[in-house]
């Protein structure tokens, strides 16, 4: 697909071209056909090629006035710079090492959470991109071993996981530490429910659920008045309109349906969602991160 992509941009291959037949081109590059077919499906639904019935792949005519993919734009620009780079007479070594210097010196352009649990990691990104505004992203400490993973990115974990986490990665990439709310923090303000109250605690981390469960019998609420669901079974959201309100994360939430009496409880402490707003204004905004472990409390 790469070379069918860069061979229509340098227009070694022309509009109205047709391509090689499936059995073809699999027969030239000793690969299974359904792989090719593959490749003409993803690109024909990319915009880059077209299938005409009977007749073959042919590499589709652009129509210059409607704005092309995304993607299609960012390579076209790559290969003019780099066309007119190699007219200026300017290596390939050259380039590649000129291009990483730039890319060193970009800022980073997202929050990447780095947790083993997949459904905390989830809420934890939900709740960070709600805060600041910026891009969030998440990883487990297995995907920090493929390093372009971790391009562009500000890695962010719990104290928990510091010592994991910072193991996993390079030497001179920061990670910042973050906080969970107490049980005090998350009550403060909160007013117990009313004896005739149903309520239905809501997520897909098992541990919210338990969570819920303490907190709630800390200011006394009957048991009987309690429901929990756990949102990864299927059909969980049935008979919700029940319940006087439902208590959630912030990444189930997504998923109560309208209408619904819905609070949101917290996992992230208040000052380490105060520091991660202040990061993003302070240094995402041109500053690059080299080095260390901001811890933040």
């Amino acid at each position: 697909m790469a070379q069918i992509k860069l061979a229509i941009l340098s227009q070694d291959l022309q509009p109205g071209q047709r391509l090689p037949s499936t059995r073809e081109l699999a027969r030239r590059l000793k690969i299974h056909s359904n792989t090719v077919s593959a490749a003409y499906s993803e690109l024909t639904e990319l915009g880059w090629v077209e299938m005409r019935a009977g007749s073959g792949v042919y590499v589709r005519q652009f129509n210059r006035e409607v704005e092309l993919e995304a993607q299609l734009d960012l390579d076209n620009l790559i290969v003019e710079f780099l066309q007119f780079a190699r007219r200026k007479g300017f290596s390939l070594g050259e380039i590649q090492s000129r291009v990483k210097h730039w890319l060193r010196l970009q800022p980073p352009d997202h929050f990447l959470v780095i947790d083993p649990d997949p459904e905390f990691r989830e809420i934890l990104i939900a709740e960070i991109q709600a805060a600041t505004g910026f891009r969030t992203l998440g990883a487990s400490i297995e995907d920090c071993a493929n390093r372009s993973n971790l391009i562009g990115s500000v890695p962010v974990a719990l104290y928990g996981q510091a010592e994991i986490v910072t193991a996993a990665l390079p030497p001179k990439m920061a990670c910042l530490l973050i906080r969970t709310r107490s049980v005090t923090e998350t009550l403060k303000g909160e007013t117990a429910p009313s004896i005739e109250d149903l309520i239905t605690v809501a997520s897909r981390w098992p541990t919210f659920l338990n969570y819920g469960r303490s907190m709630l019998a800390a200011v006394k609420v009957d048991p009987d008045a309690l429901d929990f669901r756990d949102a990864r079974k299927k059909g969980w959201q049935k008979g919700l309109r029940t319940s006087s309100f439902v208590i959630t994360d912030a990444a189930t939430a997504a998923n109560i349906p309208p209408g619904i009496r819905t609070r949101v409880f917290q996992i992230i402490s208040d000052a380490s969602l105060a520091e991660l707003r202040n990061y993003v204004e302070k240094f995402l905004t041109g500053a690059v991160v080299t080095s260390g472990a901001v811890a933040m409390d």
